[in-house]
């Protein structure tokens, strides 16, 4: 298995929160001995563990399992920190403002990485009253497609989701929005400001 709780993740985890293996065993009901065994690779909780033990550590089962301690620094909630997260297996977009580990169809998920956008995915912005018309020049058959298009302001996020056979075309209120994302479903994430 190469996604499991480590030895040195439980161990860095107890110790910030200024625990001694024998509190952490009595909060979990194992002994202080089974403790000792998983920080110096001897042995590994039982999958029976692993959620009484993230209960115990103050981050979840899926930080736990990763290794990663996720501290969203970002308290002040930034939307314009926002990331997008989408599922390689259902497509499925999560959203979220700043740091997050994010998980879909068993999958651990990075945030999407917005790269500007170029000559074919060419995100298109066009003031009309009181809205920005988007549209993407982008085939949009069933194996190649935009999957969403998005506009973020310091107040929200607008978001349309696309189907293939469908056109590359959103409205959104231009309302403070500083950047526009368009997803592609083989190519990634493009941004483009208005």
């Amino acid at each position: 298995m190469d996604k499991y709780v480590t030895g040195a993740v439980i161990r860095r985890l107890r110790e910030s929160k200024k625990m001694t293996q024998e509190e952490l065993a009595a909060e979990i009901f194992v002994s202080s001995k089974a403790v000792s065994k998983w920080e110096t690779g001897q042995g590994f909780p039982d999958i029976s563990l692993i959620e009484p033990l993230s209960q115990a550590l103050d981050i979840s089962v899926i930080e736990l399992l990763s290794g990663e301690d996720i501290r969203n620094g970002n308290r002040s909630c930034n939307i314009a920190k926002s990331k997008f997260y989408v599922c390689p297996v259902c497509g499925n977009v999560i959203q979220s403002v700043g740091e997050s580990v994010i998980s879909c169809c068993g999958i651990t998920m990075p945030p999407a990485e917005a790269e500007e956008a170029d000559r074919d995915h060419m995100i298109r912005i066009q003031p009309v009253e009181d809205e920005y018309y988007v549209t993407v020049d982008h085939p949009m058959k069933k194996d190649h497609y935009i999957s969403f298009l998005a506009a973020v302001s310091d107040n929200g996020v607008q978001f349309v989701k696309l189907y293939p056979e469908s056109n590359a075309e959103a409205r959104f209120k231009i309302n403070r929005v500083k950047k526009v994302y368009a997803f592609c479903n083989r190519h990634g994430l493009f941004r483009e400001s208005p």
